[in-house]
């Protein structure tokens, strides 16, 4: 097993897409699990997944999170799918002293766990689960400005071992989702997906913290934002300047963006997990 790293890690946004790349063999779970290879491997991660919204801030901070299936009308195999890694009550602790300044977090030991947000990309990425994993809940209270915020405050923890993750998708519209491999994307989503790509590639993190006001299709491609949050808690963890790199991407279901972004992410690792998507 590789030594946990003590350098400065890269920060992360993962596109999750469908639960079902959990199981299956896609290009994206080929991705993932090429990525998790030519990662530095980190002491712990700190996840931020689009699905725990809370009043408040959370941190899971229980020894042994649960693998919630929080999902209906999949098949029974993907139910059965657990992800036991550790959790990290230290690292939890941690989070809370970063954000104290501004921010109370709620440690919560028996509520939450780890969501299929981070597991369904987690078992590909550190297929044995032998990485502590801390989820940090998203505050429906905050707007993205202070998700940013949030963030900044977190950076410190990448000079700890620690990898931060954001799991989303920039663009996610499910009402207008056409469910199939091959569906077609709608313009608009592919719009607004390469708007956001343009802003990171420019180092532009007001106009992605600002989404609303960054291109027409805004509305059509962030109906709700707790899958698009999760990019601003990688950006934001960020140093200036980072360079920007995008392991996966395409529309997949016409409305789901499926761009994955790295920040002071190494060259190799970004073209493996391109390479393995194919």
């Amino acid at each position: 097993m590789a030594a946990a790293t003590s350098a400065r890690m890269p920060t992360l946004f993962l596109a999750h897409g469908s639960p079902m790349n959990a199981i299956e063999d896609t290009p994206y779970s080929r991705a993932w699990h090429a990525l998790g290879k030519a990662l530095p491997r980190p002491k712990a991660i700190l996840a931020i997944s689009a699905h725990w919204e809370t009043h408040g801030v959370g941190v899971t901070a229980m020894e042994r999170p649960r693998t919630i299936h929080d999902f209906g009308g999949f098949p029974r195999a993907l139910f059965e799918v657990q992800y036991p890694a550790p959790g990290s009550p230290a690292l939890a602790a941690r989070v809370a002293e970063l954000l104290a300044p501004t921010t109370p977090v709620i440690q919560d030991t028996q509520a939450w766990g780890l969501d299929h947000g981070s597991w369904s990309v987690l078992v590909h990425v550190y297929p044995g689960a032998d990485i502590p994993v801390v989820q940090l809940s998203l505050n429906v209270d905050l707007s993205a400005a202070a998700h940013y915020a949030l963030a900044r405050q977190l950076r410190p923890l990448r000079d700890e071992g620690v990898l931060i993750v954001g799991f989303g998708n920039i663009v996610h519209n499910l009402r207008t989702a056409r469910r199939g491999d091959d569906a077609q994307a709608y313009p608009w989503a592919e719009q607004f997906d390469a708007a956001v790509a343009r802003a990171l590639e420019a180092g532009d993190h007001a106009a992605i913290t600002d989404w609303q006001n960054l291109a027409p299709q805004a509305s059509f491609s962030v109906p709700s934002d707790e899958h698009y949050l999760p990019l601003l808690y990688a950006a934001g963890a960020a140093e200036p300047g980072e360079a920007v790199s995008f392991p996966t991407d395409g529309i997949t279901w016409g409305s789901l963006s499926m761009r994955s972004v790295g920040f002071g992410l190494d060259p190799a690792a970004t073209t493996a997990a391109r390479a393995a998507a194919g």
